[in-house]
């Protein structure tokens, strides 16, 4: 996917060291790895978020694992062990690109999942479990991998279509207004419901029952509400990019733009590595399956 032109401006061209790209490829694998691993493990954490939360640390296993790669064949390149033109390489890296519009459909896809799911929690309680099965949750999650695998491929094969760029945006600008205006409704009605059960005439025990578990359902709202910051942070400027290759492909003000875009690249990656240190930071029980898992301590399948 070539999204960075020929700079044709003053503005010279941003530079990434390779080993930067490589240590935040292997680092983000790393890290998305332990968040498969660790809810696969523990049963406890077999509950359709943390399916969503499995599925959305899958798909940034897959961009890692692409941008590791494609940032190895450019150093084989440069050292001549591999031909930059071959045909054999220029199918390899629309696979990468696959691969990686894939992880991006798929986070934003499971982003809207997680949030659905959190609605359910907050606010239809008693159906919960009627309504969020793990045989739907299971066929949702195929719903969503398949989804996600057919268009990364035509936007790949697509890409320099101006139609598909421009859909690839719009996609992008009109998830992130669904997520947004649900994770607004969620917290506003929130309030409300807040302000209700405040006025009940239940006895003090019940009470303090029932704002317990909301306030335990609103907090991991928050978590995957930081999370949904954190993927607007990283993935925005390369889709500016985007935009900017499609509006004014020449103008000099928007080429030292485009100069930043390995710098962009950058943020695209950082953000496989952002979120399992989110996880880690913000959900007790995933923590303390990190912390089982790395000690090795009181865990019986370690040997």
């Amino acid at each position: 996917m070539n999204a960075n032109p020929v700079n044709q401006s003053d503005c010279p061209e941003v530079k990434v060291p390779v080993p930067l790209f490589l240590a935040i490829g292997v680092v983000s694998l790393a890290e998305n790895l332990l968040v498969v691993v660790a809810i696969i493990w523990n049963r406890n954490l077999h509950s359709p978020m943390y399916c969503f939360i499995c599925s959305l640390a899958a798909f940034n296993t897959i961009a890692s694992l692409s941008k590791t790669w494609e940032t190895l064949m450019i150093v084989f390149a440069d050292v001549g062990q591999l031909e930059k033109t071959g045909s054999s390489v220029m199918k390899l890296d629309d696979v990468m690109d696959s691969l990686l519009c894939m992880s991006f459909v798929g986070s934003i896809f499971s982003f809207l999942a997680i949030a659905v799911d959190r609605y359910i929690t907050i606010f239809h309680a008693l159906r919960y479990h009627n309504v969020m099965t793990m045989r739907r949750t299971g066929a949702m999650l195929g719903i969503i991998w398949t989804t996600c695998g057919v268009v990364a491929v035509l936007m790949v094969r697509f890409f320099d279509s101006k139609f598909i760029m421009i859909c690839f945006v719009a996609f992008f600008i009109i998830s992130l207004a669904i997520i947004c205006s649900l994770y607004v409704y969620m917290f506003m009605l929130a309030r409300i419901h807040a302000r209700k059960i405040a006025a009940l005439p239940t006895s003090s025990g019940g009470r303090s029952r029932q704002q317990r578990w909301r306030g335990n359902s609103m907090r991991g709202a928050l978590t995957l509400t930081i999370l949904f910051g954190a993927i607007v942070v990283c993935w925005a400027p390369f889709f500016v990019h985007l935009i900017i290759i499609m509006v004014c492909p020449m103008n000099p003000y928007c080429e030292c733009y485009r100069s930043l875009f390995q710098l962009h690249v950058v943020l695209l990656m950082s953000h496989s590595v952002v979120d399992p240190a989110i996880y880690a930071f913000r959900i007790a029980e995933l923590r303390h399956t990190f912390r089982k898992m790395l000690l090795c301590s009181q865990w019986r399948r370690c040997s």
